[in-house]
């Protein structure tokens, strides 16, 4: 606790001070322009990665960057309800990532008794499966691994278009959803576009 405690403190005496303009705005109200879903694994830092700040990004996460499509409600897919009803996000991002742990199990599934509440929810991970493109040769001996991780965020991307309110922004052309895998080890993120991932760097600039 002690590293959280002298981090806040650093934060409230040398960092605060310096935006305290910027925090007095956020303290009343947000207005991100995207919705970033990805995974709870600690090593996804969205600011650090994408170089944003307070109040650009609305964050849901989960265990395998899953949105639920047959339930009746869930946090992951009343997050998004909100991002696009209330907040107008512009842009909805399913993030996935190499080495990502959820993934691992749903090719080991663990024991249903030691972990029904995981085993359940790795239900949803079924359809990347169907969606699991060929092995990339270039993700050496975790390509079976980096690949149904891929498939996983054309599955969920595929669930996003499926949600009443992300279906109507995108009909009525205010929403734009995208499938991204990010390489922990290069730090580079890919992007699903024509069919196939892309590097994201590579493709034209979307405001």
């Amino acid at each position: 606790m002690e590293r959280l405690i002298e981090g806040h403190k650093h934060f409230r005496e040398d960092i605060f001070p310096q935006r305290r303009d910027q925090f007095h705005l956020l303290a009343e109200s947000q207005a991100p322009r995207w919705l970033f879903i990805t995974c709870s694994d600690s090593r996804i830092v969205p600011d650090l990665i994408l170089q944003t700040g307070p109040g650009d990004l609305f964050i849901a996460r989960n265990a395998g960057n899953i949105i639920p499509v047959e339930t009746v409600e869930d946090g992951a897919t009343a997050t998004i309800e909100y991002a696009v009803e209330v907040l107008h996000v512009r842009h909805a991002i399913v993030c996935g990532h190499s080495d990502c742990g959820a993934l691992k199990a749903a090719l080991n599934r663990p024991d249903p008794q030691l972990m029904p509440l995981a085993s359940r929810w790795l239900g949803h991970v079924d359809e990347a499966f169907h969606y699991k493109p060929q092995p990339d040769p270039a993700d050496g001996e975790h390509a079976d691994l980096a690949a149904l991780i891929r498939g996983n965020v054309i599955a969920q991307l595929e669930n996003l278009k499926r949600q009443p309110s992300v279906a109507r922004a995108m009909a009525a052309g205010t929403l734009s959803a995208h499938g991204w895998y990010y390489d922990i080890l290069r730090g580079s993120i890919e992007e699903f576009a024509g069919g196939r991932f892309v590097p994201l760097l590579e493709l034209p600039k979307v405001e």
